[in-house]
């Protein structure tokens, strides 16, 4: 047998071998190998061949980054033709194959290497042929090219690859000018690629081992289409990237993170029993807040128990949060005046310090908004008593006596004018005459100067108890302007008065 059948016999032996040890080792080693079929065009003293030559060639391929590969490769059957010659070649090599990108179903790579061709010239020219030239034997040469994967399954492609072979010999055609004969080779036919249980082809994060396991699709980055790719939904979210809304809250994964900001593994993120789509859709609450308003109470129970408005902190406008009204103060968080006394919930707790429940909080009769408006204490019930004045009008104060021809004001009188007291600080800018009245008996002078003094202890009186005296007028009328009869015991003492006169309010 001769040295080239012994070449190819020991190659294709070699690359069975090499074949039948990847099947065991190719998912650990990450092996790859294929074989195609093609022509060589030869480039000999200048000038093209003009019949193409068949080739066969295999290899080996080994992944040595995401980018790089290692090759082995050798021509189990190629030749070189043309009219006057034929050469057969069997070339072996190992090359670096670089790519260019990959995604779903192509990468383009380019290559260069290194080997040695074994050449036979089978049929030499007979014209021009060189005299010393060598018939067979090895030479270097330099393969460098570029190539076409298109992806049929997880573990085959079809590959078309050409380039360009510089050998380092002018014998190829038993021709010897001055340039090196090289040929062209155009190459097709299928590459097995070991499946890589490591890789990840879709850029999900996942290796397809950890696909299989979680029973993702190793080709489609979000198995369950919710917008976030399985590695984020395995690794960062701990969410199940085989359904799209994990928790089950109606958003889905994608939207819970990227619009919501909400715990796509937790229905109701932020614990206040209304899941996220709930508040998110429907109530337009926060989420990521279970008191969306900050009135103290959480929106379920705004929404589900007390029915108020979750994105309205005080919905009254009364000045207590709802929050308050119904934990605290136990006032009706939708009506502005729970007791209907004419003052607001919140004034009424933080202002007048009356209680929002109870109209008249002091019960002296009086509700707690017309004392506040006319300036008495709706905390004290004392005051809720006075002389109901008009601008113009004289009123009696019933039960102010004195002693016969004295103008002290008796302890009886002095309980009596409290009335008067409290009709001054309920009007604080109230000014009132107190006119001092006789009988007609006696002199007329005595009894003017009488009245005048009664009047001016009444006045001094209400000094005493802190009315300004600039809002007091004192003057005695004497028998003057009677309401009585004085012809009777009964008319005399109804003439003998004091009256409260008001000037202004």
């Amino acid at each position: 047998m001769s040295k080239r059948y012994t070449v190819i016999g020991l190659t294709a032996a070699l690359l069975l071998m090499l074949s039948l040890s990847v099947s065991a080792q190719f998912k650990a080693q990450n092996l790859g190998g294929g074989m195609g079929f093609g022509q060589t065009y030869g480039y000999v003293d200048g000038e093209w061949t003009s019949d193409p030559g068949l080739t066969l060639r295999a290899f080996l391929r080994r992944s040595l980054s995401d980018r790089f590969e290692g090759e082995l490769s050798a021509g189990i059957f190629s030749r070189l033709k043309d009219e006057d010659f034929e050469t057969r070649l069997s070339p072996i090599d190992a090359r670096l194959l670089f790519r260019l990108f990959a995604n779903q179903t192509w990468s383009p790579y380019i290559y260069a290497g290194g080997g040695a061709v074994y050449y036979d010239i089978k049929t030499a020219p007979t014209t021009n042929r060189a005299k010393n030239y060598t018939s067979k034997g090895w030479v270097p040469y330099i393969p460098f090219g570029l190539g076409m994967q298109f992806r049929l399954d997880d573990v085959t492609s079809f590959e078309v690859s050409g380039g360009y072979n510089m050998t380092f010999t002018d014998d190829l055609n038993a021709i010897q000018q001055d340039a090196d004969d090289n040929f062209l080779s155009v190459v097709a036919g299928l590459t097995m690629a070991g499946f890589n249980w490591n890789a990840d082809p879709d850029g999900d994060g996942l290796t397809n081992r950890q696909e299989k396991e979680l029973g993702t699709d190793m080709n489609n980055p979000d198995s369950d289409g919710d917008g976030l790719t399985d590695g984020e939904e395995v690794m960062k979210y701990q969410t199940n990237p085989m359904m799209a809304d994990t928790d089950g809250d109606g958003l889905n994964d994608g939207e819970e993170v990227n619009q919501y900001k909400t715990n796509p593994a937790k229905a109701d993120t932020d614990g206040d029993g209304l899941n996220d789509k709930e508040e998110a859709v429907t109530y337009n609450t926060d989420p990521l807040k279970a008191d969306t308003d900050g009135d103290g109470l959480s929106d379920k129970d705004e929404l589900m128990t007390y029915k108020s408005d979750p994105l309205k902190k005080d919905m009254d406008g009364d000045g207590l949060s709802d929050g308050e009204e119904v934990l605290t103060t136990k006032t009706d968080f939708a009506k502005k005046d729970t007791d209907g006394d004419g003052l607001n919930d919140g004034d009424e707790v933080n202002k007048h310090k009356t209680d929002p429940l109870k109209a008249d909080t002091d019960g002296g009769s009086v509700d707690d908004g017309k004392e506040v408006a006319r300036g008495t204490n709706p905390l004290d019930k004392k005051d809720d008593v006075v002389l109901e004045v008009k601008a113009g009008a004289a009123i009696v104060l019933e039960g102010v006596v004195f002693a016969s021809g004295k103008a002290d004001i008796t302890a009886e009188s002095a309980q009596r004018l409290e009335k008067a007291y409290n009709t001054m600080v309920a009007y604080p800018n109230m000014v009132v005459e107190i006119r001092g009245y006789t009988d007609n008996t006696g002199n007329r002078n005595a009894n003017m100067s009488l009245s005048n003094r009664r009047a001016i202890a009444v006045k001094q009186h209400l000094m005493s108890k802190g009315i300004d005296g600039a809002r007091i007028q004192a003057k005695g009328y004497g028998p003057d302007n009677p309401i009585a009869d004085n012809s009777t015991p009964e008319g005399r003492q109804k003439n003998r008065r004091i009256e409260f006169h008001v000037v202004s309010q």
